[in-house]
């Protein structure tokens, strides 16, 4: 037999009280109860084989006028929740609201960076905040536009880091724990997480806590590559990247990934001299080749340094220089820069987790396996976030932490699909896309069909005299509809939502090349790439259909 205490809210009077004990009468595997209105609480002795603690919980919840507000501690040495969440990032705190809403005792345990994760404090919010500073500072020494004769920029960069630095903390502060700090059934607790068993965690070796049900949500690091010497220099990544507030005077990247590009642009248009070094053929290796030429060519011509199809011999470090050796084709070549930053790639933060105690399934790369519905191999345990092998971005990670919350306690079994996922890399001009490429519709033996449009033929592109890019969808032969397209544009994220919502939703390629456009605007570019999969655009005169 177990026995659990609740805290209910709503309740009144004692009429309320005896409300509440009406709902368990003849209920299976309820032994005793005694609900209290001046103690505003309800405790329960039950048999587990005939009634779950949750089943309890949403028997009161269910009454619609009152609701549990979380567990009270046994007073047994090792406190128990309804909810341990393993982490402190956009994952565990989608939980944790999902969790504050369906009444759930909760602990959130976090390590390593502070809570709010990657994206608040050395993630998505510092570097969009400097990619835009870089943006301004390029555009102040360059113009399109005859007649205006642009004049530089004085950058104080320690002043920058110094804005950036109180940014990270008002939203850490206002978007992360302003929102939890009312909520009365979580606590949070600073400390390194490991399993003892399923139901069992010990916190920083010492404190323990059982759990009805977890989530890991413990996010992501940078990998390190094996290169000879490379562990043994002085190396930056983005955390550390990101604090200084020495501007480097010259920076290898090494990486040719979206956040490698993203810092190489920004710093290289900052003032550094930037030369990004890729083991593979081209940039954004996972994409197809046009886009990579595409953007590598706007990059180069802004003077960034960039050398792909290299392999990585040693990595030196003599007083102030660091000197990377490489091989390309089988002539050597080396590269020297005051700093050097590794951006090559991300890799799970499960090696403290002691999983194996816990009997839970790692994938070779170490990723906590998921079913489609979040839960591990281990019913009451369930995974979220960069730690498990799914798009690594803060949107996907904030929906699964909700999603896996809701899968483990009201039943829903809500499935995450990402056949429709927008994503974007921001560097200048950006590159977006959503569904599948080319290359993914012919493994999939999808019949296809792909128009290309390039900027040069958008109104909006020709009058901002930056015709930087193209646009690319992808249909279906045989149902007309989109399955994936590709952006390279100025802003061109913009775009990729509506183009998403329109794979999502099946929206045939016919809708969106005869729908209202307004004109001019980059969005114009959608219409006329849909009008290209059966008229040359080229022909057509502004605004023609």
């Amino acid at each position: 037999m177990k026995v659990s205490e609740f805290k209910i809210k709503g309740m009144t009077c004692d009429q309320c009280a005896v409300g509440i004990a009406g709902k368990f009468e003849g209920l299976k595997g309820i032994i005793q109860k005694d609900i209290s209105y001046p103690a505003g609480s309800g405790k329960f002795e039950y048999d587990p084989n005939e009634i779950s603690k949750q089943e309890i919980i949403d028997v009161i919840n269910s009454t619609g006028h009152y609701s549990v507000a979380g567990e009270i501690p046994s007073g047994n040495d090792e406190v128990q929740y309804d909810l341990i969440i393993i982490g402190g990032g956009s994952a565990a705190f989608s939980a944790a609201i999902k969790a504050n809403d369906l009444g759930l005792s909760t602990l959130m345990v976090n390590d390593g960076l502070p809570f709010g994760g990657t994206c608040v404090n050395v993630g998505c919010v510092p570097s969009k905040n400097l990619i835009r500073a870089a943006e301004t500072v390029y555009h102040t020494g360059h113009s399109r536009f005859e007649g205006i004769r642009p004049k530089g920029a004085d950058v104080d960069y320690a002043r920058l880091i110094q804005g950036k630095k109180q940014l990270v903390s008002n939203l850490q502060q206002k978007k992360y724990m302003d929102v939890v700090s009312d909520f009365e059934n979580l606590k949070m607790v600073k400390g390194m997480a490991e399993f003892m068993d399923e139901k069992t965690i010990i916190v920083n070796g010492e404190d323990k806590y059982k759990g009805m049900k977890f989530l890991i949500a413990t996010g992501a690091t940078t990998k390190i590559p094996d290169i000879k010497g490379l562990a043994e220099v002085k190396y930056l990544t983005n955390i550390s990247l990101f604090d200084s507030e020495k501007q480097p005077e010259s920076m290898i990247v090494l990486g040719g990934g979206y956040i490698a590009l993203e810092i190489a642009q920004a710093y290289h248009r900052l003032g550094t001299k930037v030369t990004l070094l890729q083991r593979s053929g081209h940039v954004l290796s996972k994409q197809t080749d046009d886009i990579a030429t595409e953007l590598t060519g706007h990059l180069q011509k802004e003077g960034l340094d960039i050398h792909t199809g290299l392999d990585f011999i040693e990595v030196l470090q003599e007083n102030s220089v660091i000197r990377v050796i490489t091989k390309q084709n089988g002539i050597h070549k080396e590269f020297s820069a005051e700093k050097i930053l590794v951006s090559t790639g991300i890799k799970p933060n499960t090696e403290k987790l002691s999983a194996e105690r816990a009997g839970l399934e790692l994938t070779k790369t170490g990723h906590i396996k998921v079913n489609d519905k979040l839960q591990t191999n281990i019913r009451n345990i369930y995974s979220a976030g960069d730690c498990i092998n799914t798009p690594s971005y803060v949107y996907t990670a904030a929906f699964e932490g909700k999603t896996a919350v809701e899968n483990a306690f009201t039943g829903v079994d809500k499935k995450v699909d990402y056949s429709s996922l927008p994503w974007v890399v921001f560097t200048d001009p950006q590159v977006a896309g959503a569904g599948m490429d080319e290359v993914q519709a012919e493994a999939d033996n999808i019949p296809f069909e792909v128009s290309k449009l390039e900027l040069k033929d958008v109104p909006r592109s020709i009058a901002a005299r930056d015709t930087r890019g193209f646009i690319k969808l992808i249909k279906n032969t045989q149902t007309d509809k989109l399955i994936g397209a590709r952006v390279v544009a100025p802003e061109g994220g913009e775009l990729i939502q509506q183009l998403s919502m329109a794979i999502k939703y099946g929206i045939s390629v016919k809708d969106l090349a005869e729908s209202f456009y307004p004109y001019l605007t980059l969005s114009e570019g959608i219409k006329l790439a849909a009008i290209t999969f059966g008229k040359d655009v080229a022909t057509l005169s502004c605004c023609a259909s």
